[in-house]
C-alpha cells in the first residue's frame, strides 16, 4: 500500500504533503480533543523521525559491518588460494628435477604438474657394448590420439554449444510465468498480471530460500524454493502499468552470494548456461578486486575456445613448459605431450 502510494506521489516531498493533509483533513491531529495544539503535534513527528533515524543508522552500522567482514573474508580466502597455487607449482618444479628422463629422451607431462618419466633402460644396459642393438623407429600416433578431443565423431564439445547465443539479459523465460534477467549482484522477476488487478489482489511471498505468488481466488503463478539464498530486506516488489492496457509484477531480488550467476531462478525452472552469461562492461568497475578477476577470466576464456587459441590455464601450462625447458637445455623435448 505504501509503496504504491509513493509511485503515485512522484517524490518524498508530496509524499509527506499527502499524509500531513490527510491528517489536517480527516484527524484531529492538529487540533487534539481540547483545542488547538500544534506545538504537541511537531513534538510528536519529531520524536517519530528521530526513532526512525536511529533505527536507520542502526541498519547502515550494521550493513557497513557486514560489508567489511565479507571484504575481509574474500582477501583472506584469495590470500589462501594463492598461497595453495604457489605450493602446488613449487612442488611440481621440484618433482621434475628429481625425475630422470629416459634414453629417448621422451617427457611425459602429466595434468598435476611435470612428470618426467624415465625410459626403460633395463634392455638396453643388459646388451653387450659391441653390438648395440638398432634404435626403433618411433610408432606413429594412433587415429584415435592423432585427432583432437574437440574433433571427433560424435563428441558434443563446447565448441557445438557456443553456437548457441548468449542468455538475453543473462536470464530466461519460464512459459506461462514470468521472465527474468540478472546482474551479478541481483535478479529482476516481470510477471505478467491481468490489467484489472490491484495491488490489494496480489497474494506475494518471500523468504531467504523461497518464493510465493498469485492473485487471490486464483492458483499460484509461481511457488517453490529459489536456486540460492537471497537478502530479503533488501529485496521488493512494485505493481508497474505499461500504459498499454497492461500490467506486471515486478520483484527485485538482492543475491546473498554476489559473486555468481543464477542458472534458473527457482528449482525445477528450466536452466541457462551461465557460461554465456555476458556482465555489462559498466559494471565491471564497480565489481571487488577479486570478482573482477575472476569474470575477466571467464570472458577470456569463453573468447578464446570461441576462436581456438588456448585458455588461461593452457597458456600458463605453456608458459612454465617454456621456463623448464630454458632451465633444461640438455634435455629433448620435442616428443613433450601437454595433458
Amino acid at each position: 500500500m505504501y509503496m504504491n502510494i509513493a509511485q503515485q506521489a512522484h517524490g518524498i516531498d508530496p509524499l509527506l504533503n499527502s499524509m500531513f493533509s490527510f491528517l489536517r483533513r480527516k484527524t484531529d491531529f492538529f487540533s487534539g480533543a481540547t483545542g488547538a495544539d500544534t506545538a504537541m503535534a511537531v513534538k510528536k513527528v519529531t520524536e517519530v523521525l528521530q526513532l526512525h533515524r536511529e533505527l536507520a543508522e542502526k541498519d547502515f552500522a550494521k550493513k557497513k559491518e557486514k560489508d567489511l567482514s565479507d571484504k575481509v573474508k574474500k582477501a583472506a580466502s584469495a590470500k589462501a588460494k594463492a598461497k595453495k597455487l604457489e605450493e602446488k607449482r613449487a612442488k611440481a618444479e621440484a618433482e621434475a628435477e628429481k625425475s630422470k628422463v629416459g634414453d629417448d629422451g621422451v617427457m611425459e607431462i602429466g595434468s598435476d604438474g611435470f612428470d618426467v618419466s624415465a625410459a626403460a633402460t633395463t634392455t638396453a644396459a643388459a646388451a653387450p657394448a659391441a653390438a648395440p642393438a638398432a634404435a626403433e623407429p618411433p610408432k606413429p600416433p594412433s587415429e584415435e590420439e592423432a585427432t583432437p578431443v574437440a574433433k571427433k565423431e560424435g563428441d558434443n564439445s563446447d565448441e557445438e554449444e557456443d553456437k548457441t547465443p548468449p542468455p538475453a539479459g543473462n536470464g530466461g523465460t519460464v512459459e506461462g510465468k514470468y521472465v527474468w534477467t540478472q546482474t551479478l549482484s541481483e535478479v529482476a522477476l516481470t510477471i505478467p498480471v491481468p490489467a484489472t488487478t490491484r495491488g490489494k489482489d496480489i497474494n506475494l511471498t518471500m523468504k531467504k530460500g523461497s518464493f510465493s505468488c498469485g492473485l487471490k481466488g486464483a492458483d499460484k503463478i509461481a511457488d517453490g524454493k529459489f536456486h540460492a539464498n537471497i537478502i530479503v530486506d533488501d529485496s521488493f516488489w512494485t505493481l508497474e502499468d505499461s500504459g498499454k492496457g497492461e500490467k506486471f509484477i515486478v520483484v527485485n531480488l538482492q543475491k546473498f552470494n554476489q559473486q555468481e550467476w543464477w542458472s534458473c531462478v527457482m528449482e525445477g525452472d528450466p536452466k541457462i548456461n551461465t557460461q554465456k552469461v555476458q556482465p555489462e562492461n559498466s559494471k565491471l568497475a564497480d565489481l571487488d578486486g577479486d570478482t573482477r578477476q575472476t569474470v575477466e577470466k571467464m570472458m577470456f576464456d569463453q573468447r578464446a575456445k570461441a576462436m581456438g587459441t588456448p585458455t588461461s590455464d593452457e597458456s600458463k601450462k605453456a608458459e612454465i613448459l617454456e621456463k623448464f625447458k630454458k632451465s633444461h637445455p640438455e634435455m629433448d623435448f620435442s616428443n613433450a605431450k601437454m595433458s
